[in-house]
């Protein structure tokens, strides 16, 4: 008789279900009208009903199933019952039908910490900009990032009516990253992709070194890791505080799925222990390929205001 699914792959397959309940709860909010926007430190750091709802839709129904796991999510709430109806006690057959890497196929639940933004990309979120909307979720093992499940609940949205709505990429390393197309940005184009909205001196003199053809300004972590995995953009570049370990932990994992690289400034890597100050605050360069290119690249200034953990 076949062994039951290794622990990780048990955790990504109803994360996978939970990721796509989290999906439909962004949309239904969304047409609600009723978004329920709080200011947490100010105009720019803002929360809805759907970073509330879906926060306890993963955290609730991961829980449930995986008792022994940690969870850290973004927003703190309350202790409270969780309604029924936020509960995903599904998953996915066709990733418990795909081996486990060696390396993690005896990990155990307590020894797996989860990493949860329920809405990357908030504030764009509530101001129509939908493609840059992430709902991530990062598992790590001995503070690295191993997998990471990101669903885009308003994928294909500009489409028009009829289209279908939203998808789910995962990732484990060793294994690989699936739901969406790999590609590579043309040789050499150099296209960087940076914040939208937290942009300041650093950050502009970062991208600017970089010798950029191209610069693009989104919103959201997990959308410019997809980014760099679809081809439209060859390097992340953020010098500067802001970015959090549940907005990269799970980005990072499916990036490194595929060969690519995530470190702060200093080409050192983030860790994901429970216990580790959930503050990125070296910055984020990630890139799918030439990592070292950029990295050498950085300003004595960056490195200098952005001291390495």
């Amino acid at each position: 008789m076949a062994s039951s699914p290794a622990v990780l792959m048990r955790l990504v397959a109803s994360a996978y279900a939970v990721a796509e309940k989290a999906g439909t709860i962004v949309r239904k909010v969304l047409q609600s009208g009723e978004l329920g926007i709080v200011e947490k430190t100010g105009a720019d750091d803002l929360q809805t009903l759907a970073d509330r709802l879906v926060q306890k839709s993963i955290c609730a129904s991961l829980s449930k199933s995986f008792p022994k796991i940690t969870i850290i999510g973004e927003e703190e709430l309350p202790a409270e019952v969780v309604e029924e109806d936020l509960i995903e006690n599904g998953h996915s057959s066709l990733i418990l039908q795909k081996s486990c890497p060696d390396q993690y196929a005896s990990l155990k639940e307590e020894e797996l910490v989860v990493w949860v933004d329920p809405l990357d990309g908030t504030k764009e979120y509530t101001e129509g900009l939908l493609d840059h909307v992430t709902v991530l979720i990062g598992i790590a093992y001995g503070g690295t990032a191993i997998a990471g499940v990101i669903n885009q609940p308003f994928y294909n949205y500009q489409m028009g009516a009829g289209a279908s709505l939203g998808r789910t990429l995962w990732g484990v390393l060793g294994l690989g990253a699936f739901g969406f197309q790999l590609q590579e940005v043309p040789d050499g184009k150099r296209i960087i992709t940076t914040t939208r909205s937290h942009s300041n001196k650093l950050v502009i003199e970062a991208v600017q070194a970089m010798e950029p053809h191209d610069v693009i300004r989104v919103g959201g972590a997990g959308n410019k890791i997809i980014q760099l995995v679809e081809g439209k953009a060859s390097a992340y570049v953020f010098a500067s505080l802001g970015c959090k370990k549940w907005d990269t932990c799970a980005p990072e994992a499916i990036l490194h799925a595929v060969g690519g690289k995530l470190t702060d400034m200093h080409g050192n890597a983030y860790r994901y222990d429970a216990n580790v100050k959930h503050m990125n605050s070296a910055g984020v360069l990630a890139t799918l390929r030439n990592h070292e290119y950029y990295l050498k690249r950085v300003p004595q200034a960056v490195l200098q205001a952005l001291p390495s953990d």
